[in-house]
C-alpha cells in the first residue's frame, strides 16, 4: 500500500480488526470491512468504506473437502480427544503477555489429561524453538505435535474436537466450520470477535481459571458434511470491488 499510494494506485484494504495500526502512508484508500466493525477506527470516509456480511472466513471456508488422511500423518491417535492449539502473536503490536499466562494453563491441562492430543502451531521457527526449551514436558509421549512441515490449516480444524488460540484467523475459521472455540487473545477485543461470542460460536477466556471452567475437552460430532453453502460475504466483497473499479475508472473517485 505504500508503494501505491506513493504512485498514486488505488488500493483496497480487506480489514475485520478494527484496533489495528495503519500509518498514515500506508492507509488504503478503499475498505472493505464486516458489517459488525463500528465507523470508529476505520480510516476510509463514509463514502469509500463498504460493508460485507458475517466474517471474511465465509469466503473459503464452504469450500472445503476434509481428508482424514492428516491425522495419519500427524500421528493422531483416533481415539484421543484432538486440539488444535494456536499461540498468541507474541511480536505483533497489539500483543498483551497475559496470552501467554493462558497458553501455559491450556497446555497443562491438556498435558495433564488422558485422553487428549494436542496439535500446536506455532506462529514461526523462534516461537517452537522458545516453547520447546520452555516446556519439554509438553513433548513427551507424543502428547503434543507440532507439524513438520505447513498443513492445510482448515482440514485440521475439522478433524478436531474444539481449538484454542491466541486471537486471530484461526479462531474465526473454526467459528465459520463450526468447531468449538475458545480465545485466548488478551488485546483490545474486536467487535467480529465479540459478535461471534454472543452468537454461541466463540468463547472468551480472559483468566487461567477460565481455562480450568470453560474449556470443554470432549469430542465432537464429525461425520456430517461441511456447510458448502455460499455465504454473503464472498458476493457482497465481490460485488464492491467490481463497483470500486467501475468508480476510479470513470474518475469519480
Amino acid at each position: 500500500m505504500l508503494l501505491c499510494n506513493l504512485l498514486r494506485i488505488p488500493t483496497v484494504l480487506v480489514l475485520d480488526y478494527e484496533h489495528a495500526k495503519t500509518p498514515p502512508l500506508v492507509r488504503p484508500r478503499w475498505e472493505i470491512v464486516p458489517d459488525s466493525l463500528p465507523r470508529e477506527g476505520l480510516h476510509s470516509s463514509s463514502r469509500r468504506l463498504r460493508h460485507y456480511r458475517g466474517i471474511k472466513e465465509d469466503v473459503y471456508a464452504p469450500d472445503l473437502n476434509p481428508d482424514a488422511a492428516i491425522l495419519t500423518e500427524l500421528g493422531i491417535s483416533p481415539a484421543n480427544v484432538v486440539i488444535t492449539v494456536r499461540p498468541p502473536a507474541s511480536e505483533a503490536h497489539y500483543h498483551n503477555p497475559e496470552s501467554e499466562l493462558l497458553l501455559d494453563a491450556v497446555m497443562e491441562r491438556l498435558c495433564g489429561t488422558a485422553g487428549v492430543q494436542a496439535v500446536l502451531l506455532p506462529r514461526n521457527r523462534q516461537q517452537e524453538q522458545t516453547l520447546r526449551a520452555a516446556h519439554p514436558s509438553w513433548f513427551a509421549n507424543g502428547k503434543t505435535i507440532i507439524p513438520s512441515k505447513a498443513v492445510d490449516g482448515l482440514n485440521l480444524l475439522w478433524f478436531s474436537d474444539l481449538a484454542v488460540s491466541g486471537g486471530g484467523t484461526m479462531n474465526r475459521e473454526a467459528a465459520a466450520l463450526g468447531v468449538p472455540v475458545y480465545s485466548i487473545f488478551r488485546g483490545k477485543t474486536g467487535a467480529v470477535d465479540r459478535k461471534l461470542q454472543a452468537e454461541g460460536r466463540l468463547t472468551m477466556v480472559s483468566t487461567v481459571e477460565e481455562v480450568q471452567s470453560k474449556i470443554q475437552l470432549k469430542r465432537r460430532e464429525k461425520s456430517k458434511a461441511v456447510d458448502s453453502k455460499p455465504r454473503a460475504a464472498l458476493q457482497d466483497i465481490v460485488d464492491h470491488i467490481e463497483d470500486i473499479i467501475r468508480i476510479e475508472c470513470s474518475g469519480c473517485g
